[in-house]
């Protein structure tokens, strides 16, 4: 059974209190998503397993650790999730970063992919999903259902800003899947906005609101 942690780490939880503000401007609040994201990373990647390798030190032959086994990626789901990409990669430069574009079918209210660009080893690596919000789940558990499809056993699923009812949702749909989240809000309202939440997160991200 997947686990949901909420990282409550005091940096985490300062950076989101500012990023939720509605005065922050696109340049800062770029910034604050993606020194968030970097902060979650470290937090997420406590259980990545280790290996020991011999080296030599200016003095001496000696033991080191080093990461072990899968490579990572970093898949966002588009637009928002490029937002959290370098401060991912700012943590774990070896990682390799696919991207998966999903829309909503007005008729269906269905997510149907319109774009998926994967690394070619990544069925063999440990994939994080990023998102800045998780709402209803709707995306992240397609996203992941694509990924799945696609042959990649290793998934975990990362966002800032969850609602209840989304991680509803991907328990039910992805109980294999572990969630990171930052913060867990109060509901979703009637348009689906995370409240209290941060608005649009792609708006703000890419100045576009």
């Amino acid at each position: 059974m997947g686990r949901t942690i909420i990282m409550d780490h005091p940096l985490i939880q300062h950076k989101i209190g500012i990023v939720r503000e509605k005065d922050v401007s696109s340049k800062e609040f770029r910034e604050l998503i993606s020194e968030v994201a970097m902060f979650m990373c470290y937090e997420a990647t406590r259980d990545l397993k280790l290996e020991d390798v011999e080296i030599e030190t200016p003095l001496c032959k000696t033991k080191v650790k080093r990461l072990a086994g899968k490579k990572m990626a970093v898949v966002p789901i588009l637009r928002a999730g490029l937002g959290m990409v370098e401060g991912m990669v700012a943590m774990v430069p070896a990682a390799k970063v696919g991207h998966i574009g999903l829309y909503r079918d007005p008729e269906t209210l269905k997510p149907v992919e319109y774009y998926c660009k994967l690394p070619a080893d990544c069925s063999e690596r440990e994939v994080i999903v990023v998102d800045p919000m998780l709402a209803t789940g709707g995306s992240a558990v397609a996203a992941i259902t694509m990924l799945k499809e696609k042959g990649v056993k290793n998934i975990r699923f990362m966002c800032i800003i969850a609602a209840p009812e989304g991680i509803k949702a991907m328990q039910e749909n992805h109980p294999d899947v572990d969630i990171y989240i930052g913060a867990l809000d109060e509901k979703l309202n009637d348009h689906g906005y995370i409240l209290p939440g941060l608005g649009d997160a792609g708006d703000r991200i890419f100045g576009t609101k």
